[in-house]
């Protein structure tokens, strides 16, 4: 089994590339969801870190509409923006 191959019955989703595991149940994701958001927000604290937020509401996201929406076209766009960098990139290196 690959490892970004999810395993039978489990529910992910595709972050920067990555496979990620989330609870099947939509409690359970709203659960954990919020718990990154309100850790996000101590984020000044050890352990915790204001990357939890992002996080949090990408895992929200799977179950509200508009944030998917929204999720997606910020993807869309950062493959876009990544893209066009690494062919600048290119062409100035060959020069």
């Amino acid at each position: 089994m690959d490892d970004h191959e999810p395993r039978k019955g489990r529910r992910t989703f595709d972050l920067f590339g990555r496979s990620v595991a989330i609870p099947r149940s939509r409690p359970g994701r709203l659960i954990l969801g919020w718990a990154l958001v309100a850790g996000g927000a101590l984020g000044f604290l050890p352990v915790l870190g204001f990357w939890m937020i992002p996080l949090g509401l990408t895992v929200l996201s799977i179950d509200n509409p508009r944030m998917r929406r929204t999720r997606r076209r910020f993807v869309s766009w950062f493959g876009r923006w990544r893209n066009a960098r690494r062919s600048t990139k290119k062409s100035v290196d060959e020069e």
